[in-house]
């Protein structure tokens, strides 16, 4: 019992993640009374989304995000207390601003595919998502958004100078984060003015952010001298003499 009131009192700064209590109820709610017939929905669409092809293989990318955007959580979670708050201020205000921005213009797609005309398991994916996320509520793209906030904060956190493999990471993310994003056009998931839109988002709030409501606070790197004291970092760096 006291092992885990220690634990308990360790990881108390997990209360931002009580946001998820306020983001999916939301979330749902305009799903549900924002459908792709709603006689209101605003279209969003430009000429460019007309010349990308449609490329199944970005289903890949497109859903490696439910584990890259976990995964630099996770990382800054177990490692800068004040970093966790950082990006949990960075990517829970953008969402809310998307949210906000669905509620008061009500948008959605008429991108996707009726007929793709081959058949394939990364087809049989992107009829998964098809059926299970509605072409509405897409400007701006929380997709593009969280995805560019994360690599952002990944890359400008102290606990990468620790890592020995930190500049593949860096490039790893890099690529991933770039792939990720152009996902969301190949696939008809989102207009490129909803990927725009969400990548011009996380580059405002990067100073609101960065440059005003974390500009004061102290983020030093760790001096680890067992990094076996740190997971994540030891499990990063064992492979490496």
């Amino acid at each position: 019992m006291g092992r885990l009131k220690n634990e308990l009192r360790k990881y108390k700064h997990a209360w931002p993640l009580l946001y998820v209590f306020i983001y999916m109820p939301w979330f749902i709610l305009l799903e549900t009374l924002i459908p792709a017939d709603y006689q209101g929905l605003h279209i969003i669409h430009c000429a460019l989304d007309d010349i990308i092809p449609f490329c199944e293989w970005f289903a890949i990318p497109y859903l490696l995000w439910f584990l890259y955007i976990p995964a630099v959580f996770v990382f800054l979670f177990y490692h800068s207390k004040n970093e966790f708050y950082r990006i949990c201020a960075y990517e829970f205000t953008g969402m809310t601003i998307a949210l906000l921005i669905c509620t008061i213009y009500p948008n959605g797609l008429h991108l996707r595919l009726d007929q793709i005309g081959r058949d394939n398991i990364l087809i049989d994916l992107v009829h998964f998502l098809y059926n299970n996320d509605t072409p509405t509520n897409v400007f701006p793209s929380i997709h593009v958004f969280a995805t560019i906030t994360a690599h952002i904060c990944l890359v400008k956190s102290p606990h990468m100078k620790e890592l020995r493999t930190r500049q593949h990471i860096k490039r790893i993310s890099l690529v991933l984060a770039v792939l990720i994003c152009l996902s969301t056009v190949f696939l008809k998931q989102h207009s490129v003015i909803d990927a725009l839109a969400g990548a011009l988002l996380s580059f405002i709030l990067y100073f609101i952010v960065f440059k005003w409501w974390f500009a004061k606070t102290d983020f030093p790197a760790p001096n680890i001298k067992d990094p076996r004291q740190h997971q994540v970092l030891y499990f990063l760096n064992k492979h490496k003499k």
